[in-house]
């Protein structure tokens, strides 16, 4: 398994029609095949990041499928290039 999750701040100003946008916009990505437990969340306790969102996947085959699906790569150009001021992916896989 694998939890990978990101960061980030938005050039968007809080509670803006754009900053809605973009989070109702991400929502799709948890529907690429592959993804589960995909949830978006408020950080409360990082300084230089307001949002994160976090997905689980099975195995590295099934986070590959998601990494090249035609869905978040038109997300990552389309949105987060333009929109994300700034960013910090974690991979996590369980010990033991």
């Amino acid at each position: 398994m694998i939890r990978h999750t990101v960061l980030f701040r938005l050039r968007h100003d809080a509670g803006s029609e754009a900053e809605a946008a973009f989070l109702e916009n991400a929502l799709a990505l948890a529907n690429i095949p592959g993804v589960t437990n995909f949830a978006q969340l408020r950080v409360l306790d990082a300084e230089d990041f307001d949002y994160a969102f976090s997905m689980d996947f099975a195995d590295q085959v099934a986070y590959d499928g998601y990494n090249g699906h035609p869905d978040h790569t038109a997300f990552v150009a389309d949105r987060w290039v333009p929109e994300v001021a700034a960013f910090r992916e974690i991979d996590y896989t369980p010990l033991g």
